[in-house]
């Protein structure tokens, strides 16, 4: 029998590990029913329902134990490839344990399952779209359930950004493993555990003294909006670039100071969390001003704010202290992909909506839990252009690409254009998407609002323009948009290549 004949009838092994997969999705599950501890405690403490929560913990818990028993064993065959299932599968689960207490208690708001599965996808995500249109009818616990779940998600994608994905090599992130350089790094690094336990406190410290500032502000009298509860919820939603808010009104009736030191913390939040810990608790500043990232972040910001600012004085639209103070939380809001709001800038004139249009691809810092392109990728693509006009002029010219004085594999580079261009093309097929199904449902889009709606799913950013503002809502589209949307979240977040390998036959082929 020939080697050729010997294959036939043979059943083609895969590639990867499925069972090592389910394993680990497993374990993950198991605990992660764990957290409705918080729930459950608060809804005794307010009188509130706990069965949505119990059931929603027990069942998760449960499933993840039964999937890890039947699969006991396999988590040793662990690899790069069984890693882009594992994410993906884990975020789609996360958004579906997210979603439940929704379907239990959401009322009829939420109880068909792809919006409440949406809501759950935006909080995991850190996107801050919603399709609440009725914020009193919410419990006191389903509202600071949907502010917790953005805080969970928040923790689950600082490790994803700064541990998981530069490992998978994904859309030029393995440069972020020599992004974090000096000795105490290089310990927080050695295992992804000991890096999620030092970066999880820092975060949780941060949670922490945010809510007590904010707190302080209702007992001092500085804005007697601000109640504990207020405060705890807006920390949730900000630490992780979230933007989900108790109020219908996000922000707008708080207190100017209120809105500036959430501007403070979505500015910190929006930076690489390894740099921001370097800086504040190893106490490092010049390690911060010297990262080229963080010094185009935060032009961006400042540059943002400016033109904004401009635009709201030629308009008449606000001045003084506060069409300042507008302008800088409008430009971070949005650049860090939060969402939050003081006004409804959904009725600003077209050339501000262009502006915050344009912001929504610029994004935060890489390592950071916000969304979009990130600043990063812009300032390396700006490089490789800069090389391409220079050796334009002379070929001979040899340019390597550095990023804070280190040369950049032109991998790294590839993978950068690559996940650019996957980027556009994935917004430009969702908002085409978006665009038929609310011609056919007779949802009033127009063509800025529908790009601004496949931009800020994809993006995790939040409100769009129009009927899906600040002040608004998702409610009204039809479920292929809502569909579109989830996907577009889940890519997004992901950073797209660890979904789209996944529809390759060469991921699945040894």
């Amino acid at each position: 029998m020939t080697h050729a004949s010997s294959r036939i009838g043979r059943p083609r092994r895969l590639a990867i590990d499925v069972v090592a997969v389910a394993n680990l999705v497993g374990t993950l599950a198991k605990y992660l029913g764990l957290v409705t501890v918080f729930p459950i405690a608060l809804a005794l403490y307010y009188g509130d329902p706990v069965w949505p929560y119990l059931v929603t913990g027990l069942g998760t818990s449960g499933f993840g134990f039964l999937l890890e028993r039947l699969t006991r064993g396999a988590r040793s065959q662990m690899g790069v490839r069984e890693g882009f299932l594992v994410v993906s599968a884990m975020l789609l689960m996360t958004a579906a344990f997210a979603s439940l207490p929704y379907l239990f208690a959401g009322g009829e708001q939420l109880d068909h399952p792809i919006d409440a599965y949406l809501e759950g996808m935006s909080a995991v995500t850190t996107t801050g779209a919603s399709v609440v249109t009725d914020y009193n009818a919410f419990s006191p616990t389903l509202a600071m359930w949907r502010q917790f779940t953005q805080w969970l998600g928040g923790l689950g994608i600082i490790i994803l950004a700064v541990a998981i994905l530069p490992r998978l090599r994904v859309g030029g992130r393995q440069m972020m493993e020599s992004e974090l350089p000096g000795p105490e790094i290089t310990q927080l690094g050695e295992r992804i555990r000991e890096l999620a336990r030092v970066l999880w406190a820092f975060y949780i410290g941060m949670t922490l003294v945010l809510t007590l500032i904010l707190a302080s502000f209702g007992w001092l009298g500085i804005d007697d909006e601000m109640t504990p509860y207020q405060a705890l919820a807006h920390a949730f939603a900000t630490m992780p670039t979230g933007g989900f808010s108790p109020k219908p009104d996000s922000l707008a009736s708080f207190s100017p100071e209120t809105q500036w030191v959430i501007a403070l913390f979505m500015f910190l939040a929006g930076m690489n969390f390894v740099l921001l810990y370097r800086g504040i608790v190893r106490l490092r500043p010049r390690a911060v001003a010297r990262d080229e990232e963080f010094r185009l972040y935060a032009l961006f910001v400042l540059v943002a704010s400016v033109a904004l600012l401009i635009q709201l004085w030629s308009y008449d639209i606000a001045e003084g202290e506060e069409a300042v103070r507008t302008a800088v939380f409008q430009a971070i809001s949005i650049i860090t992909t939060t969402g939050f709001a003081t006004t409804d800038f959904a009725l600003w004139p077209v050339i501000s909506l262009l502006t915050l249009f344009a912001l929504m691809f610029s994004g935060g810092s890489a390592g950071s839990t916000t969304g979009s392109i990130k600043v990063v990728r812009h300032l390396l693509l700006g490089k490789v252009l800069r090389r391409e006009l220079d050796q334009t002029v002379s070929p001979e010219l040899v340019m390597p690409i550095r990023y804070n004085s280190a040369p950049v594999d032109e991998r790294t580079l590839r993978a950068i254009a690559a996940f650019i261009l996957l980027y556009v093309g994935f917004w430009a097929v969702g908002a085409s998407v978006i665009a038929i199904d609310s011609a056919i449902s007779n949802v009033p889009l127009s063509p800025l609002d529908t790009l601004a709606v496949a931009a800020s799913a994809l993006g995790n950013g939040g409100p769009g323009f129009g009927i899906t503002g600040p002040f608004g809502s998702f409610a009204a589209l039809g479920d292929v948009s809502k569909i579109t949307m989830i996907v577009l979240m889940w890519l997004g977040r992901l950073e797209i290549i660890p979904v789209f390998v996944l529809a390759t036959r060469h991921y699945w082929r040894l």
